[in-house]
């Protein structure tokens, strides 16, 4: 069967800027096809190329008669005063008045259009339909931006970095959806798919085939089957073979410049034709350098104070709420040299705001009177603790922060005045470095250093805020989302600088291979309701909380009849909740007489554990367990042990009430 687009021979100049030169790449029905490369390689221009929202100088994108192509963009717009409802029903509407290959024609009128723009918001996830799109946090926003491309039920989705704005568990209903479709009567299973992402394991949980755009390539594309995994895998063979030959080439070349070297006399009776393969030989060799020498990435090193005090940040019993809205209560919190703590937290559930507060940028409310009271009865507490609902810093502390926004820097400035806007020449580690030298650190030729800002890629502006963060020496490194828009040398060369810094470091990201490399401690916000925060001891350990809640949720039975109600949280009374799940299928075998025991028995035992993992998880919050690493991490398997216990229990108790 033929693909469902390919394209031919593409070649791309933006400027004086030569992207790619004379690439073909193609996409068959329901494939997975991830699109990976170095920030500046071309990525996002050749989806713009394939989605027909930019043209190639040289090639074509042809597709197939039929076939629907839907493009999201890395950066979501929605028309002043739209809902969620109508950002997605009004370009429904645009398409179908538009027509041609890529209108929707499955939808035939207005009616048609409400139905299904309703249908795909619900199996998105959107309860409040009338919400406004401006006020949605950024998560909210890709997905409403997705939602509003899934509801023309494309054969093949164009997607430009969606895991960027993505909590969590955004990244993990994209996955799903990707896989296996949105189901519920939209579109016959999964489609074709052409993703640009960095986010390792959703490449390797979601790809069936990876297209690596690079210099480093002889065609500028490398692409394999396979997930992630196989195509590091190859990628090495590849490379490796390339070096050989470079290196066996270089041995050559000495040869022919010994050859080519002797007298004049002998020079004479050479010939042409070996002095002509020489020197194609010499040509060959110097792209082969080239291109080996593509292979790079950042050099990143962050700068600690050599600071030995144990308790950098100490934050006792903090909360916040804006209004109404609950974003964390009592958080303890003890920041230590070397310790990497990890938060994590639905989009808006006050990740970045908890980092306001620990820095000290905005203050935490008044403690509530539970932390009050536990306080004024709490006994052989550590010494130093400051009081409830305040964060106690070290002396001149240093904390270097890296903001998500990244507004610190003028579009319109020069490369080279962002990266150094006082002279010609940084001080790093005490050394002065000219520009020049301090920008190749970070990829950049000398001749980009008068471009300005705004003209570079979205992850060439992650390196400059990079730069000028490596200058500041710190105690502690808050990195607010760092990882959006680097490309995966420079997400790994990260990972190791932060590995060796001596100081301490608060990470949000939504990378989970960055969470899982680098977290001592995993801070989980909104994990349960009403803006309970928990510990665990690692990203695993958090994972198997989390799967453990959503089983225990499916578990119980439905009052409601709601699935969009479905909440992730701590077990309750058996019968009780709002997720709506079909219970296991009824079987007509009736229970025996020891299952009826078993039954008897399992609503107490539910109880009982439900009652241990909560006092484990109060010891989880004791500063002093906190203080205690080896505490914690013992009190932390605990109470994932007991979870787990819980979930296990509800899905056999609904099997046994089931068939009762």
């Amino acid at each position: 069967m033929p693909s469902l687009l390919a394209a031919n021979n593409l070649t791309k100049t933006i400027a004086s800027r030569h992207l790619f030169d004379e690439i073909s790449i193609s996409v068959h029905d329901r494939e997975r096809l991830a699109l990976i490369g170095p920030n500046g390689s071309g990525k996002s221009t050749l989806l713009r190329i394939l989605a027909g929202q930019d043209r190639a100088d040289t090639g074509e994108v042809v597709i197939r008669k039929g076939v629907r192509v839907a493009y999201v963009p890395q950066r979501d717009s929605f028309p002043d005063g739209a809902t969620v409802r109508s950002a997605v029903l009004d370009e429904l509407l645009l398409a179908m008045k538009r027509g041609g290959p890529n209108a929707p024609a499955h939808l035939h009128d207005e009616h048609e259009a409400e139905l299904a723009a309703t249908l795909t918001l619900d199996r998105v996830g959107f309860v409040d339909l009338d919400q406004p799109a401006a006020s949605l946090s950024g998560g909210q926003r890709k997905r409403l931006a997705i939602a509003r491309e899934l509801a023309k039920l494309p054969d093949c989705l164009l997607l430009d970095e969606p895991t960027n704005h993505l909590d969590v568990e955004g990244i993990d209903w994209l996955e799903d959806v990707l896989t296996n479709g949105l189901g519920a009567g939209l579109g016959d299973g999964p489609f074709a798919s052409v993703v640009v992402t960095h986010d390792r394991e959703f490449l390797e949980s979601v790809a069936t085939r990876i297209a690596e755009l690079s210099r480093q390539y002889p065609q500028g594309l490398f692409a394999i089957d396979g997930d992630y995994s196989e195509f590091l895998r190859r990628k090495s063979e590849f490379l490796d073979g390339q070096a050989r030959q470079e290196q066996a080439l270089a041995n050559q070349v000495r040869e022919d410049l010994r050859w080519l070297g002797r007298g004049a006399q002998a020079r004479r009776t050479k010939s042409k034709s070996r002095i002509d393969a020489s020197y194609e030989r010499m040509d060959e060799l110097a792209e082969l350098r080239e291109r080996n020498a593509a292979n790079k990435a950042t050099s990143i090193d962050w700068e600690a104070t050599g600071r030995l005090t144990q308790k950098l940040i100490v934050a006792r019993a903090v909360s916040k709420a804006y209004g109404d809205k609950v974003l964390f209560r009592d958080v303890d919190l003890v920041l230590s040299p070397g310790q990497r703590l990890g938060l994590l937290g639905r989009n808006g559930s006050g990740k970045s705001t908890l980092i306001k507060v620990l820095t000290g940028e905005i203050q935490p409310d008044a403690p509530s009177p539970q932390a009050v009271k536990a306080a004024a009865e709490a006994v052989n507490l550590p010494p130093g603790l400051p009081p409830p609902g305040t964060v106690k810093r070290a002396d001149k502390l240093r904390t270097v922060v890296f903001s998500q926004h990244r507004t610190e820097i003028d579009p319109a400035m020069t490369l080279g005045d962002a990266m150094s806007p006082n002279s010609d020449a940084v001080i790093y580690r005490g050394r002065t470095l000219h520009i020049n030298t301090w920008a190749r650190k970070f990829l950049f030729r000398a001749e980009q250093l008068k471009q300005p800002v705004r003209s570079l890629s979205g992850g060439e502006q992650a390196r400059i805020h990079i730069a000028r963060l490596m200058l500041e020496p710190a105690d502690v490194l808050v990195l607010d989302e760092p990882t959006n828009d680097l490309d995966i040398p420079s997400l790994e060369v990260l990972e190791e600088s932060l590995e060796e810094f001596p100081g301490a470091v608060v990470l949000v990201t939504h990378d989970r291979a960055m969470l899982a490399r680098l977290s001592t401690h995993i801070l989980a916000i909104g994990f349960g309701e009403d803006g309970e925060a928990r510990h665990f001891v690692d990203y695993a350990q958090w994972e198997r909380a989390s799967q453990a809640a959503k089983r225990a949720a499916k578990a119980k039975p439905s009052a409601t009849g709601n699935a969009a109600a479905a909440s992730v949280g701590s077990a309750g009374e058996p019968g009780g909740g709002s997720a709506t799940v079909a219970a296991p299928a009824a079987s007509k075998k009736k229970l025996t007489y020891k299952e009826q025991r078993e039954l008897a028995e399992i609503e107490p035992e539910i109880h009982r554990t439900e009652e241990l993992a909560k006092q484990l998880e109060a010891q989880m919050n004791d500063p002093g367990v906190i203080g205690d690493y080896k505490k914690f991490e013992d009190v932390s398997r605990a109470f994932a042990a007991a979870q787990a216990k819980v979930a296990t229990l509800f899905e056999r108790w609904a099997e046994l009430d089931a068939r009762q």
